[in-house]
C-alpha cells in the first residue's frame, strides 16, 4: 500500500515544520503568524512520565489535552481525550490507560502511544472542517464553516474545490479562487487569513506527498489558526523524493488492534532487505488454517475462498511471497510461519496450503527447496501438531517443484497433496477444508448453484439477447434490438506487425518477446531495439527461433524511437526512481508511440497521476504501473506476461481465442490465461493494469476495446478490493455501452470478514469505503448484468457455462487447431531441467558464488567472518580446501608478514618502482616485479624444501647433506645471506623459528635444517638459514604432522609450487606499496646514473682474454 497513515503527532510536526516555507506573502498579517505552530509531546509504551516537566516545561505552564495517537476515529465520541487539564491531570489520565486493553466495536487493542498538547480555549463557531484528498483525477479540498465532533454527514455538507492533475503545482489554485469557492460561509474578517492559510496547507500537501489530510476541528482564535485534531496519509513510495522534508524516518503505524507481532515485524524487515515481497499478517494464532502463497493476487484469492466456503474463524493469517524471493529467503518465510503454526496445538489438526498461481518468471523449484527446508526442520512438530499440507503451483520448472515436494511427502510423514496447473487454482482448499476429497470432486461440487445474474450476449444476427444465468451453469437467452454499432473505425492496440523499444537491460524479457514471436509464426521480431542509458550504441545477440540474431542497443531512448519508426511501444522497465522521467520523454514522441507499459512498482502517486492525464491529453495508451504489462496470442507479448515458454504452449497463447481478460494482479492474468484456454477456445487478449491505486488505463478503457473488438465474443473481468473503477463497466453495462457477455469477479471479499483493515498485495487493494469493498462491487456488477459467480471458485465454471452457450448459439465458432509450433529452448534453461547434460571446460573445487551467498570450499562467507578465521583461514580454504588448525593459520599470516618486503633495493621491489615511475599502472609494475621471483630472489622455497626434505627422508645426516650438494656442484637452496650473519641474525627466522618450535606438534625437518645451518655457518658465518629455508622446511614440518594432509597430499603441494605462492603474496603487498610510494612522491622517470654502469669496448677487451 503506498497511502498509509501516519501518527497525529507526525503530521503536526511536518506542519509546524515546514507550513511557514509554504505560506502566502499576501497574508494580512504575514503567513508566518496566522498558523500557531504546534507543540506535541508524544508518549510511547516506555516513556518516562515523570520527567516530562523537565523535559519540556512549557507543559508545566500550559493547559493541555490528553488523547490516545493510534489512528483512532471519534476519539472524542469514545471518551479517549482529556482536555484542558494540567500536567498531573494528563499523567494521571495516560497512567490509568496506557499498556491496557481497549474495545473499539469488535477491534480490541492496546493503548500504547498518546499525544499531549496545548489546550486552545474556543468558541462552537471558531471550529471549522477541512480535507484534502487524491483521487485519480486530481487533488479535492473539502471545506465546512462548521467543524467539531458533531459535524455529521461531511460528504453531504462540505463544499468542494476540485484541483484537476493538470492545475496540481500551477498558479491556477490562488487564495482568492478559495476564498471564492470555499470560505462564502465564513465571517469577512476571516476569510482572507484563512484562504490564505489553506492555499499554504495545499501547497505543503503537494510538496510532501501527502495523500489525504483532515483537520477537523481547525480553529480560528482571533487572527491565528490552531489544527487541533489531525488525520493524515502519506504516499510512501514518494520517500526518496521526500528527504529533504522527511528528514527523520515516518513511521507508519498499523491501525489499532493490529500491532505487528514479533514474527510479523521480522517478515517485514526480511521484506525491506529484499528486491522480492514478503509479507505476513497472523488474523488468529488459534486458526487451524494457514496460508503460504505466492503472488500478491493470488493471496488475496485464497483468502477470499478460505471465507467463502466457511473457514473465515479458522483462518490463522494473510501473507504472500512473490518476485522470485531467494531459497534462503522463503525458508526464513516458511519457518516463521510453521514457528507460530506449531505454537499451540488443535486436536482437530491443522492445515497448511502451500498456493499460488502460475507464475510468470519465479523458479518455481527453487522458492520450494526453501520450503521444503523449513518442513524438514520442522518435521517432528508438524507430525506432533497433526498438520496436512495441500500444495498447488505452476509456472518455471513446476514440474520439478512438485516433484520435491511429492518426494518430501514420502519423508516427512504427514500428508502431502500435490497438484499443478492442470487442477483450478483454489480447489486444494475445499480439499483442505474438507469439502472435496479430490480434483475430480471439487469440479462436480463447483457444479453447484450460483446466484442468477444478467448479461448482454451478442448473437450472430446482429442482435443482443439478454442472459441469465441460472443455477444450471447455463444462461438463458432473451433476444432484443438495442446494440449499438461496432465503431468502424477501431483499430487494435497491438497486431502481428506490432514492434517495440524496451527501456532497460532486461535480457530474459527480451529473449521471451523473442521466442513468444517464433512460436506465433510472426515474420519480423516485436523487439525493434533496446535503450540502456549507462553503455554507448552496440548490439546484443539473441535467438530468433535457432537462429541469432542482432537487436541494437541505444545509450538514449529518442534515439531509438527515430531509428525505428515503425515501433509504436515502449515498454519501460526503468526502476520506481526513474519511470517516472523515462515515461515523460517517452511521451514527447506521441506522434509514433502509441502504448507504453510501465513494470515498475513502487512510483509516487502524484507522478503517475501525471503520467495518466500526459497519455491521455496526447492519446497514448499507458499500462501499468506495476504491471507484468499484457499479451495478445498470435500477435504480441509484453515483456514477461504468460511466463516461460511451457506455459504459453499450455495455455494456447501462440494463437488467438475469442475470449478478452483484463485484471489488475499480473500473476493473476497468468492464471486467467490457464483458466480460458481450459474452459473456452483461448485468449484473444489480455491485459494486467497494474496494482497500484492509480493505473495509467482502467478496465473499462480496456473493455471498451474489446466491446469495439468484431474478434471478441467474451469478457472476463478480474477485479478487487479497494478503488470504483468497477462501477464504471456498471454504468457502460446499464447504458448498454458494454453488451458482450462478461463474466466479472472482485477479489478481495474476505477483507468484510476480518476486524481490523489488512493491507493485501497491491498497493490499491484497501477499501477506503464501503463501496469500494470486492462484496459491494460483486454485487454492483452482478444487479448491472454481468455474470458474478458465488465465489472465485467457481469463476472457471462460470466462464465454461458462458462460453458453452455463446458456442451453441453459433456467436462462438471455434477454428481448427493449427500444428503446435516447435519450442526452441535455451541451453542453461535446460540444463536447469535436467533435460541436457555437458561436459564442463573448467573444473573448480575451492569456491561458488551461484547459490545465496560466496561460498569458500563450502564454508559461507558469512561464516567466515562468524568464527573470525582471518586472512590465512580465508588461504587455508582456497589454497588447501579445508581450514587448518590455529597455530597453522597463525604461521601462514606470520609468513606473509615477514614475506611482504624487504627494502626498495631488492630486484622485485626495484623493478616495481622502475615501471611505477614509468607512468605504468598498479597491474603492470606488480606483474614487473613478480616476474623477478625465481630461484635467485625469492623462489627458492620449492627448491629448499625439495633439498631438505629429500636428504632427510633418505637418512642422510646433516654432513653428508652438505657433502652430496658440494660434491655435485649445487648450492644448498634457503641458506645464505648478503647481509645477515650468525653475529647480526635476521629476525624475520628468528620469530619463525621459535614460533614453530613453540606451537608445531614435531620440527623434525627445522631441527635437521639447523643442524645444517651449524656446519655451514662454522665455514662462512653468512650462511644462514635465511627467511626462505626456514619457512620452507617449517611449511614441510606442517604439512606432514599437523594431521591436515596425508603423506600423499604433502608431497604434491611441494611439488606444485605452494611455498612459492607464500613468498608471491607476501612480496605483493610489498610491491603494491612500492608502487603507492612513488604515485604519491610524483616521481619522474627513472634513468640509471652512468656512474654505476662500466661500459667496456669488445673491440679492446675481447672475451678470449
Amino acid at each position: 500500500m503506498s497511502a498509509k497513515a501516519i501518527r497525529e503527532a507526525a503530521g503536526k510536526q511536518l506542519l509546524s515544520n515546514f507550513l511557514p516555507a509554504f505560506t502566502t506573502s499576501a497574508a494580512a498579517d504575514g503567513a508566518s503568524q496566522v498558523y500557531l505552530q504546534n507543540r506535541v509531546v508524544s508518549i510511547t509504551k516506555t516513556t518516562d512520565l515523570a520527567t516530562l516537566g523537565e523535559a519540556h516545561p512549557w507543559l508545566l505552564t500550559t493547559p493541555l489535552v490528553v488523547k490516545p495517537d493510534q489512528l483512532i476515529k471519534r476519539r472524542g465520541k469514545l471518551g479517549l481525550i482529556k482536555v484542558n487539564t494540567d500536567l498531573a491531570g494528563a499523567v494521571q489520565w495516560i497512567t490509568e490507560r496506557r499498556n491496557k486493553s481497549f474495545n473499539i466495536g469488535a477491534v480490541e487493542g492496546t493503548l500504547d502511544t498518546f499525544i499531549i498538547e496545548p489546550f486552545v480555549p474556543h468558541e462552537a463557531s471558531d471550529e471549522y472542517y477541512i480535507c484534502i484528498l487524491s483521487e485519480r483525477d486530481g487533488d479535492e479540498i473539502l471545506f465546512h464553516h462548521e467543524g467539531g465532533v458533531d459535524i455529521g454527514d461531511v460528504d453531504a455538507k462540505a463544499v468542494r474545490l476540485m484541483v484537476n492533475v493538470k492545475e496540481i503545482g500551477a498558479q491556477s489554485v490562488t487564495p482568492q479562487l478559495i476564498r471564492e469557492q470555499l470560505l462564502q460561509k465564513v465571517p469577512a474578517a476571516r476569510q482572507e487569513f484563512l484562504a490564505n492559510f489553506i492555499h499554504s496547507l495545499y501547497k505543503l500537501y503537494v510538496a510532501l506527498f501527502f495523500t489525504y489530510l483532515e483537520i477537523n476541528p481547525l480553529v480560528v482564535v482571533g487572527t491565528q489558526v490552531h489544527v487541533l485534531d489531525l488525520a493524515a496519509k502519506l504516499d510512501q513510495t514518494a520517500e526518496f523524493e521526500c528527504k529533504p522534508y522527511w528528514a527523520e524516518k515516518i513511521e507508519f503505524p498499523p491501525p489499532f488492534g493490529r500491532e505487528a507481532s514479533a514474527e510479523e515485524r521480522y517478515i517485514a524487515e526480511l521484506d525491506q532487505k529484499s528486491g522480492s515481497s514478503l509479507k505476513l499478517t497472523i488474523l488468529n494464532r488459534k486458526g487451524r488454517i494457514w496460508t503460504m502463497v505466492a503472488g500478491g493476487g493470488a493471496s488475496v484469492v485464497y483468502s477470499d475462498t478460505i471465507c467463502d466456503l466457511g473457514g473465515a474463524a479458522e483462518l490463522a493469517n494473510y501473507g504472500e511471497y512473490s518476485g522470485a524471493p531467494s531459497e534462503s529467503q522463503t525458508y526464513e518465510y516458511a519457518k516463521t510461519i510453521l514457528k507460530c503454526m506449531t505454537d499451540e496445538r488443535d486436536e482437530r489438526g491443522k492445515v497448511l496450503i502451500i498456493g499460488g498461481g502460475i507464475a510468470n518468471f519465479t523458479n518455481v523449484a527453487d522458492t520450494f527447496k526453501g520450503i521444503v527446508r523449513a518442513l524438514k526442520e520442522f518435521q517432528k512438530l508438524i507430525v506432533e501438531h497433526g498438520i496436512s499440507i495441500y500444495v498447488r503451483r505452476g509456472g518455471p520448472n513446476y514440474q520439478e517443484g512438485l516433484r520435491i515436494m511429492r518426494d518430501l511427502g514420502e519423508t516427512l510423514g504427514v500428508p502431502i497433496h500435490v497438484y499443478g496447473p492442470e487442477t483450478h487454482m483454489t480447489a486444494i482448499v475445499g480439499m483442505a477444508l474438507g469439502l472435496f476429497e479430490s480434483p475430480e470432486a471439487a469440479e462436480a461440487s463447483k457444479q453447484k448453484a450460483i446466484q442468477p445474474s444478467v448479461t448482454e450476449t451478442l448473437f450472430a444476427d446482429g442482435k443482443t439477447h439478454r442472459a441469465t444465468f441460472t443455477g444450471s451453469g447455463r444462461p438463458v437467452l432473451h433476444k432484443h434490438d438495442d446494440l449499438p454499432a461496432i465503431d468502424p473505425t477501431f483499430k487494435p492496440l497491438f497486431s502481428t506487425s506490432t514492434r517495440s523499444i524496451i527501456f532497460g537491460m532486461q535480457p530474459r524479457a527480451v529473449q521471451g518477446m523473442l521466442d513468444f514471436d517464433h512460436v506465433c509464426r510472426r515474420e519480423r521480431p516485436s523487439v525493434a531495439a533496446m535503450v540502456y542509458p549507462f553503455s554507448g550504441d552496440h548490439t546484443q545477440k539473441y535467438y530468433w527461433g535457432s537462429k541469432e540474431i542482432l537487436v541494437p542497443c541505444y545509450q538514449r531512448l529518442s534515439d531509438a524511437i527515430k531509428a525505428h519508426a515503425d515501433a509504436d511501444v515502449v515498454i519501460n522497465f526503468a526502476s520506481f526512481r526513474s519511470a517516472y522521467a523515462t515515461t515523460l520523454e517517452a511521451l514527447q514522441f506521441h506522434k509514433q508511440i502509441r502504448t507504453i507499459a510501465i513494470i515498475a512498482e513502487g512510483i509516487p502517486e502524484n507522478r503517475t497521476r501525471d503520467l495518466i492525464f500526459k497519455g491521455r491529453e496526447v492519446g497514448v495508451t499507458v499500462i501499468g504501473p506495476a504491471t507484468v504489462g499484457g499479451i495478445k496470442p498470435g500477435c504480441f507479448r509484453i515483456g514477461n506476461t504468460g511466463g516461460m515458454l511451457d506455459n504459453i504452449m499450455t495455455s494456447k497463447l501462440y494463437r488467438a481465442g475469442s475470449v478478452a481478460y483484463v485484471s489488475r494482479s499480473g500473476g493473476m492474468s497468468n492464471e486467467l490465461n490457464n483458466i480460458i484456454s481450459r474452459t473456452t477456445n483461448g485468449v484473444y487478449e489480455g491485459v494486467a493494469i497494474g496494482g497500484d491505486r492509480y493505473p495509467g488505463t482502467t478496465f473499462i478503457d480496456h473493455l471498451f476495446r474489446y466491446q469495439a473488438d468484431p474478434e471478441v465474443k467474451m469478457l472476463v473481468l478480474l477485479g478487487e478490493v479497494g478503488g470504483t473503477e468497477e462501477y464504471d463497466i456498471c454504468d457502460a453495462i446499464k447504458s448498454g455501452k458494454l453488451t458482450k457477455p462478461l463474466v466479472a469477479w472482485c477479489i478481495g471479499t474476505c477483507a468484510s470478514m476480518f476486524t481490523s483493515e489488512v493491507q493485501f498485495g497491491h498497493a490499491g487493494a484497501c477499501a477506503n469505503a464501503d463501496n469500494e469493498t470486492a462484496v459491494a462491487k460483486n454485487k454492483a456488477l452482478r444487479d448491472a448484468g454481468a455474470i458474478v459467480p458465488s465465489s472465485f471458485d467457481s469463476l472457471d465454471t462460470a466462464i465454461r457455462a458462458t462460453y458453452d452457450q455463446l458456442k451453441q448459439a453459433g456467436i462462438i465458432v471455434p477454428k481448427p487447431e493449427p500444428p503446435v509450433p516447435s519450442v526452441p529452448i535455451d541451453f542453461a534453461w535446460a540444463k536447469e531441467l535436467g533435460l541436457i547434460r555437458k561436459p564442463a571446460n573448467f573444473v573448480s573445487t575451492i569456491s561458488d558464488e551461484r547459490g545465496e551467498e560466496l561460498l569458500y570450499a563450502g564454508m559461507p562467507i558469512s561464516k567466515a567472518f562468524q568464527d573470525d578465521i582471518g586472512v590465512a583461514g580465508v588461504l587455508s580454504l582456497l589454497w588447501f580446501k579445508r581450514l587448518l588448525p590455529d597455530y597453522a593459520c597463525k604461521f601462514i599470516e606470520m609468513c606473509l608478514m615477514v614475506t611482504a618486503d624487504h627494502g626498495p633495493a631488492v630486484s622485485g621491489a626495484h623493478n616495481t618502482i622502475v615501471t611505477a615511475r614509468a607512468g605504468k599502472d598498479l597491474v603492470s609494475s606488480l606483474c614487473s616485479g613478480l616476474l623477478t621471483i625465481g630461484d635467485r630472489f625469492g623462489g627458492a622455497l620449492d627448491e629448499a624444501a625439495q633439498q631438505f626434505s629429500e636428504a632427510y627422508d633418505a637418512g642422510l645426516t646433516p654432513a653428508q647433506f652438505v657433502a652430496k650438494l658440494r660434491s655435485e656442484n649445487k648450492l644448498i637452496m634457503g641458506v645464505g645471506h648478503k647481509v645477515k650473519s650468525v653475529t647480526n641474525p635476521d629476525m624475520r627466522v628468528t620469530i619463525i623459528r621459535d614460533f614453530c618450535k613453540k606451537t608445531f606438534p614435531t620440527t623434525p625437518l627445522l631441527n635437521f635444517a639447523l643442524e645444517v645451518e651449524k656446519l655451514t655457518t662454522a665455514k662462512k658465518p653468512n650462511l644462514i638459514l635465511n627467511v626462505d629455508g626456514c619457512i620452507a622446511v617449517c611449511m614441510v614440518d606442517l604439512f606432514r604432522h599437523s594431521g591436515a594432509f596425508t603423506n600423499e597430499e604433502a608431497r604434491e603441494y611441494l611439488s606444485i609450487g605452494t611455498l612459492n605462492g607464500l613468498f608471491v603474496l607476501g612480496r605483493t603487498i610489498g610491491f603494491v606499496g612500492h608502487f603507492l610510494d612513488q604515485k604519491r612522491l610524483k616521481q619522474g622517470l627513472y634513468r640509471h646514473d652512468w656512474s654505476d654502469i662500466s661500459t667496456l669496448d669488445p673491440t679492446k677487451f675481447p672475451a678470449s682474454e
